[in-house]
């Protein structure tokens, strides 16, 4: 796993970022979740956790060794239902009595054509996803959680997966999986739609943030850069699938591997995921079609 930057915190610690924020890396290290899953801790006496994460004993312990004296968790924020952010949710709801709260479980906030495709089972997908989560409060978009001395806004971002949330704190906000410094998201359907990830980060652009604090990886402390670059880099790789699909048909996998050339060969299913959600996008923009049913292995061409 090549390493973007210089982000490497010790496992299992909570290492303070500002005041009333500290982060706690789960020991999860892969290369689609880089170091691990970063769990926050915000508040100085009620105390909120996001993205409890793995189902990791180790980590339970060290969220619960971070809670200090007159300090008690009173909310559990999910950001997602990505086996790397909610499975830890209800063993840490069970330890300290907090409820847990996500937009809804595996299947919510999915957009129409997406659900089509995950009931014909015809795309694959699937990878990594909870499906035995179910939160104890579901916040809709534009939800406010409050407790002494914070107040968080939850705002429905779906793209990576049609459950997803981000939270603001003020002009921070914790993106999840959403925007990411060391990498790209991933976009796999019929979970991930690259249409609604589009829009989430253009909705995102509306905002004067400060920081990003990401599920993975160092914050990212340009903001409206990230996201601009992170826009601009999914119309190129479009503009690449359809400079390729002018010299002739070809279905994702040859795609991927013209146009992801310096990949690495573990991420390279990831690609490949990108680039059906890309050919997806491009079908209803009726820019592509494909022959036959749409799967994973189609051939599609351009119009």
């Amino acid at each position: 796993m090549s390493a973007p930057d210089d982000f490497d915190p010790p496992v299992g610690h909570a290492e303070i970022l500002s005041p009333g924020l500290r982060r706690i890396l789960a020991p999860n290290p892969s290369p689609m979740t880089y170091r691990g899953t970063n769990t926050y801790l915000i508040g100085q006496s009620e105390l909120a956790v996001i993205d409890p994460g793995p189902d990791s004993a180790q980590h339970l312990a060290a969220i619960l060794a971070a809670v200090q004296s007159g300090q008690r968790i009173t909310h559990i924020l999910v950001s997602h239902t990505h086996l790397d952010h909610s499975p830890l949710a209800r063993p840490l709801a069970e330890a300290c009595g907090a409820p847990v709260l996500a937009f809804g479980g595996a299947e919510a906030g999915r957009s129409a054509i997406m659900q089509r495709l995950a009931e014909n089972g015809a795309v694959g997908g699937g990878e990594g996803v909870d499906r035995d989560f179910a939160p104890d409060i579901a916040l809709p978009d534009g939800a406010i959680i409050e407790a002494e001395g914070w107040r968080i806004e939850a705002l429905h971002t779906p793209g990576h997966i049609g459950n997803h949330l981000c939270f603001a704190w003020g002009d921070i906000c914790f993106t999840a999986d959403h925007v990411m410094g060391w990498a790209s998201s991933l976009v796999s359907p019929p979970e991930g739609d690259l249409s609604d990830f589009m829009h989430s980060c253009e909705r995102l652009q509306g905002r004067a943030w400060r920081h990003f604090y990401p599920g993975h990886g160092a914050p990212i402390d340009a903001p409206a850069a990230r996201l601009d670059w992170l826009i601009a880099h999914r119309r190129a790789r479009e503009a690449a699938i359809l400079e390729a699909l002018a010299r002739g048909p070809a279905d994702a996998a040859s795609l991927a591997a013209a146009i992801y050339t310096e990949t690495p060969t573990a991420l390279f299913p990831a690609a490949r995921r990108n680039v059906l959600a890309h050919l997806i996008d491009l079908m209803g923009k009726s820019r592509v079609s494909c022959r036959g049913a749409l799967t994973p292995e189609a051939v599609f061409y351009r119009h």
